[in-house]
């Protein structure tokens, strides 16, 4: 008998919810506008419940979600999103409504997590053990495996929230982050650069000169997670990647920036394997959501 599961992409805008296995057999899926925690997760938990009628139990549901979020099981605040910008999503429980209602184990992590787990299962991570998933759009977030285990400690990866450096005279913009001003995510995502151009980034040609400020900060960042972190692959997603013309400019910046420092093949031969989009393209989040359930399910019936 096939094994039912669940899984919500809780993203900022939206939340994409499914029930299914994996890519291949996805029975059900919903889009609901991230509007206030009790409408968003109330809509939310009526399309699983309706699903359970119609098509029997679910064994788990996995939740990937934005962040700042809480991933320590021992603590009173786990499953919560924390300390974000977010207005009225600040100290919110995003897990517990679902276990609470639907009495099935949840797995819960972030959203880039998540996404990096789903790549590990059906897309551009699989047979990888050390890699880094990243989604550069709304947001910038970071995340993957380490060993084969899911990037955790203190709280989570905040990848999006380094530091870099910016010179005033070449980038004369100060940054968009509420926190930093001009960390990674404040330079370099889809609302900086709208707020840097003053028009949407999307609508300019390839060759405004934006792409290749954008493609250096993107390169000044992978080049610390390489050099700290040695992933075997760089995952990159999200609406500001959805720009094809960004990889040749980042590959070529990242090779520059290391300046064959790092003697790997995989970079100095082999960089347009290294640095990919994701092979899920826009489903990774959602089928990493599946992906934690599945993981959910197996950690719950360990002895």
């Amino acid at each position: 008998m096939t094994t039912l599961l669940g899984g919500i992409e809780a993203g900022g805008t939206k939340f994409v919810c499914a029930v299914g296995t994996g890519p291949d057999d996805i029975r059900a899926q919903v889009r609901i506008p991230t509007t206030t925690p009790e409408e968003t997760i109330g809509q939310a938990l009526a399309f699983f419940q309706a699903q359970m009628r119609e098509q029997g139990p679910l064994a788990a549901l996995g939740i990937a979600s934005f962040g700042p979020v809480e991933l320590h099981p021992e603590s009173p605040m786990f499953g919560f999103i924390t300390s974000t910008p977010k207005p009225g999503w600040r100290n919110s429980d995003v897990a517990g409504p679902f276990r609470r209602a639907l009495k099935i184990p949840v797995g819960f992590d972030t959203d880039v997590n998540g996404a990096a787990l789903g790549e590990h299962h059906w897309g551009a991570a699989q047979g990888l053990d050390t890699f880094i998933y990243m989604t550069i759009g709304t947001g910038i977030g970071g995340g993957g495996l380490l060993n084969g285990r899911l990037m955790h400690g203190l709280i989570h990866p905040e990848m999006g929230h380094i530091r870099l450096p910016r010179d005033p005279q070449k980038d004369p913009f100060p940054g968009g982050c509420p926190f930093h001003g001009d960390c990674f995510e404040g330079l370099a995502s889809g609302p900086a650069l709208e707020k840097r151009l003053g028009q949407r980034a999307e609508s300019l040609p390839v060759d405004h000169p934006v792409w290749a400020l954008e493609a250096h900060y993107i390169a000044l960042a992978l080049t610390s997670y390489i050099c700290t972190l040695s992933p075997q692959r760089l995952i990159l997603g999200g609406g500001v990647m959805a720009q094809q013309h960004l990889f040749p400019l980042v590959r070529a910046e990242v090779r520059n920036l290391l300046n064959g420092y790092i003697q790997s093949p995989a970079i100095l031969e082999h960089i347009d394997t290294y640095i990919v989009p994701p092979g899920l393209k826009d489903r990774s989040g959602v089928l990493g959501s599946l992906a934690l359930a599945r993981a959910s399910l197996a950690s719950s019936s360990a002895p």
